[in-house]
């Protein structure tokens, strides 16, 4: 059976750690329920490819704030794809992909290995108030890049 280590990064309150219990549990916290990640958390998750093969995940949501991020970065090394979690109505939260999250990425991780996913959350909670992003324009590495 085959193993791949994903990450969930991004700041604090983006909602890793709801998709993370939707993903692995298919639960949901609620409208009013926040938790706070300390340090790091862990789920597996099995699912299966086209052909049937079973393939284990195990994936990592880190904690989004500063004081935490000396804890997670060994979580790092020997991952095979990040989830890079942004909030919708938060336009920091996905400035601060690129000027620190993909800082710590190139810092910690081997880069051109990667499969990056970028992903808008709390889209029900923009309320007329949406920012789009372009990826593409946002200067994410592409192809190893």
């Amino acid at each position: 059976m085959e193993t791949f280590k994903l990450l969930l990064l991004g700041d604090s309150g983006t909602g890793k750690s709801s998709l993370l219990l939707r993903f692995t549990d298919d639960r949901f916290l609620g409208e009013n329920v926040q938790t706070t990640t300390i340090g790091v958390d862990f789920k597996v998750k099995f699912v299966e490819d086209e052909n049937g093969q079973k393939i284990k995940l195990n994936i990592w949501d880190t904690a989004g704030q500063e004081r935490f991020r000396t804890l997670t970065s060994s979580y790092y090394r020997g991952a095979e794809g990040v989830i890079m979690v942004y909030d919708v109505t938060n336009q920091q939260s996905f400035l601060d992909l690129k000027t620190v999250w993909l800082n710590e990425l190139k810092t910690f991780a081997d880069l051109p290995t990667l499969t990056l996913l970028v992903v808008g959350n709390k889209i029900d909670k923009a309320q007329g108030l949406l920012l789009m992003f372009w990826v593409g324009a946002g200067g994410f590495p592409r192809g190893g890049q």
